[in-house]
């Protein structure tokens, strides 16, 4: 394809191969995975040849781009050319293909409800579904904070639950532009109806991506990706039903497909039964937005607040589909839909209007496990309880259970008025759903009755009751089991700021004259374009350095008057985090003398976090240098015997560490993304040494603010919730958490209401000690 206008000749055995006997056919016709081919002009090669030796990637020159039309391969082991075709007989205009199916009507018959069930006895089956419960599960250990652009990802409000419907990334960490994306899908209702549940998709999608602030509706773009088995007898069909229903209602809402990916062999033979994955269309919106702060997120904000629902789909209850469905064993013959696309533009117009003029406090969308799912994840991320009056035309069950589209919004009551009128002037019909309440207890009215009144509590470690389950079996069941317990009644974290933050003065940033600090990575490091962020917003000139330019004598760290080694997974954590990149350092007599010199002099100064927190360990940087290996602190692999990617509470306390000098009792949030944070001391005299002399410079807290062992606010085990170790002189300092990821306000994942108008992060005081401190 790349030379598909011109034609090309390549070199066979260029291509660098794990096994030497590979045929010319299997090295030609092979799916290479994370590879990548593109054009070069000739007189660039050496340049980026230079830049891949220089990130230690495997650079190939195949061929040159010829002008005659055709693809040629070349064999140098033979001298023999095993392919010379003219392109169009590989890629000119092939006759489409007809495929011919029928529609195969199935067997649908109506929900059937129980007769004694109760909406409590629903509620707990529902609940404990994957597809609607905690997927805590999932979230937890992946890295959810690098770059240090992310704005938003699954987990919000005070305890972090993953509710959250829309992702927002931004731009560059110097400034407030950036995109929103969010997904819908509907597999479960396509099987009743493939085009409601295109429709559907499709919807999810946008009343997901409503809580962001887009610049323009009309420039939502979004990748479809099918799965499905189309060659099953009927299902060919209902593929082209559920694209043609697509098609339609992104006309009418005005989204845009730009791409995706098909997997059409979705069924298997097992023995003489065919297995086949339910019809799947994952819809991928995305968009740009000028602020990413005007995000909207389910948890409730001001426990006595209103709860309002815009209905997308008046009137109607359908449960096809859906997760009570699922629960009960059945499918039902009629899914919930789309039927006024008009409607749901609308809404979105409408509920951007109202973000933009502040006048909602949380938002959710109606989906999996209906209107009582999501008032509940509303209340369960914000640690509230709920006193509901609902009034409705149908029974209690279809109209909590029913997924049908619509948006619920939390709002201060005297907002009410201005509200109403902009739902009223775009044709929304609107109820009021009741309010939320301090304690924590749901209470739910319908039609003047009570079908609900249970303790907020057991209700959310029912939702996260399945996630626990599945965590025990992927990691240490007693971690599991203790946070299970931990999180049961939590308070939520109680933040302590001694010092008001500010940002640096735009003066200092544009100098002509700056301290420059070395931004340290090597093969697997990840978080450098953060670390330099954060030192350049303090004032300083950071330097992209890596271990090649050291190694090749590019560059010598004479000139530096500070090193940041950054997070990642150096050389993928083989044997353990961080050995690899210390070996190059400890086995290279020359860079070996040179980190020891920087670090000997005495106005010099480091920062290890994450990967460079292991990395320092493994040198002996902290707590000092000359320790036997046999006695030297390091960073081992966490209690729960997994990664851990999490919003934890942390408290600086008094030390000699420069860098949090002036910082003493903060207690704040910050990232933590690590396998191998928990610190451990071989020699328990080093530890006494250690405490003695204040070189712990920060611990891990508890919502009460005591340093705590207890998982997950400790999210790796260290001792005394130990979360790093500085130097006797507090020039070097080495820290499993991530203060380059929390330098703005928009990175925390959590902030109270009362702290949202900080200019910067308590964070960036770190950086800017080390400023005034090489400036001094």
């Amino acid at each position: 394809e790349l030379v598909e206008h011109s034609g090309g000749r390549i070199e066979i055995r260029n291509i660098r191969v794990g096994d030497p006997t590979m045929s010319v056919l299997e090295i030609y016709v092979a799916e290479y995975q994370e590879r990548n081919g593109f054009l070069i002009s000739p007189e660039n090669i050496e340049q980026f040849q230079a830049i891949c030796d220089r990130e230690k990637v495997a650079c190939e020159v195949l061929g040159e781009v010829t002008g005659d039309l055709r693809f040629i391969v070349h064999d140098s082991l033979d001298d023999t050319t095993p392919v010379d075709l003219e392109l169009n007989e590989l890629l000119g205009d092939i006759p489409q293909k007809t495929f011919t199916d029928n529609h195969v009507d199935p067997k649908l018959v109506p929900i059937s409800l129980p007769e004694n069930m109760t909406v409590r006895d629903a509620l707990g089956d529902v609940l404990r579904l994957v597809s609607v419960g905690s997927k805590r599960f999932l979230t937890n250990k992946v890295d959810r904070a690098v770059t240090g652009l992310i704005a938003r990802q699954q987990c919000c409000g005070p305890l972090q639950l993953t509710v959250a419907d829309v992702a927002v990334v931004a731009q560059s960490h110097f400034g407030l532009t950036g995109m929103a994306t969010a997904i819908g899908e509907q597999p479960i209702k396509m099987l009743v109806d493939p085009a409601a549940g295109a429709r559907m998709a499709v919807g999810e999608a946008w009343t997901n991506l409503v809580w962001a602030k887009i610049d323009d509706p009309l420039q939502v773009k979004c990748s479809a990706n099918w799965m499905w088995a189309p060659k099953l007898p009927g299902e060919g069909a209902a593929l082209n039903d559920a694209a043609r229903a697509m098609h339609d209602v992104m006309i009418a809402t005005g989204m845009a497909v730009d791409g995706g990916k098909d997997s059409l062999s979705m069924a298997t033979v097992i023995g003489k039964e065919t297995v086949k994955s339910p019809r799947q269309l994952v819809i991928s919106t995305y968009a740009a937005t000028k602020d990413i702060n005007k995000i909207i997120t389910p948890d409730i904000k001001e426990p006595g607040s209103v709860l309002l629902l815009i209905d997308l789909a008046p009137d109607k209850s359908r449960l096809g589909g859906t997760a009570l469905a699922q629960v009960l064993g059945q499918l039902g013959d009629e899914s919930p839909d789309m039927d006024d696309p008009e409607l749901v533009r609308r809404a979105f117009t409408a509920v951007q209007t109202l973000i933009d003029q502040n006048l909602i406090l949380a938002g959710h969308d109606r989906s999996d496990g209906g209107l009582i799912t999501t008032v509940l994840e509303m209340a369960f991320s914000g640690n509230c309880g709920l006193d509901l009056g609902l009034q409705g035309e149908t029974q209690a069950i279809p109209a909590l259970f029913s997924e049908e589209l619509g948006l619920v919004i939390e709002c201060k009551n005297n907002d009410l008025d201005a509200i109403s009128t902009i739902l009223n002037e775009a044709g929304l019909p609107s109820r009021i759903l009741g309010t939320s309440c301090k304690d924590k207890q749901i209470h739910i009215q319908y039609n003047g009755r009570e079908i609900l009144n249970e303790d907020m509590r057991v209700l959310r470690q029912e939702w996260e009751e399945t996630s626990y389950q599945l965590e025990r079996l992927q990691m240490s069941p007693a971690c599991a089991d203790e946070e299970k317990k931990n999180i049961y009644d939590r308070s939520g974290p109680s933040y302590q700021l001694p010092f008001q933050p500010e940002p640096v003065p735009a003066k200092l940033l544009i100098a002509a004259d700056k301290p420059k600090v070395a931004i340290l990575r090597d093969e697997g490091s990840n978080s450098d374009r953060e670390m330099a962020s954060a030192f350049f917003a303090a004032g300083f000139e950071p330097w992209d350095i890596t271990m090649t330019d050291l190694l090749n004598g590019r560059i010598v760290l004479d000139d530096f008057r500070g090193l940041a080694a950054v997070g990642g997974f150096s050389y993928a954590d083989v044997p353990e985090s961080a050995k690899g990149w210390a070996a190059t350092i400890l086995f290279n007599e020359r860079l070996k003398s040179m980190f020891n010199a920087f670090y000997d002099r005495p106005d010099t100064f480091s920062l290890g976090v994450c990967n460079g927190c292991q990395l320092f360990g493994l040198l002996g940087w902290v707590p000092w240098q000359g320790l036997a290996a046999r006695a030297q602190p390091r960073f081992i692999h966490n209690s729960s015997g997994r990664f851990e990617s999490r919003w934890v509470t942390v408290k600086v306390v008094e030390s000699p560490a420069m860098m949090l000098a002036g910082m003493s009792q903060l207690v704040f949030g910050i990232h933590v993304d690590h396998g191998e944070g928990k610190l451990h001391f071989p020699d328990q005299e080093v530890r006494r040494q250690i405490v003695g002399q204040h070189l712990i410079p920060l611990v891990y807290v508890d919502d009460e603010t005591k340093a705590t062992e207890k998982y997950p606010f400790n999210p790796n085990g260290s001792p005394d919730g130990f979360a790093g170790l500085c130097s006797p002189d507090g020039r070097h300092l080495a820290m499993m958490p991530h203060p380059e990821r929390t330098f703005l306000t928009w990175q925390c994942h959590y902030l109270p209401e009362a702290m949202k108008g900080m200019p910067v992060s308590p964070w960036m005081q770190m950086f800017r000690n080390a400023y005034s401190w090489c400036t001094r």
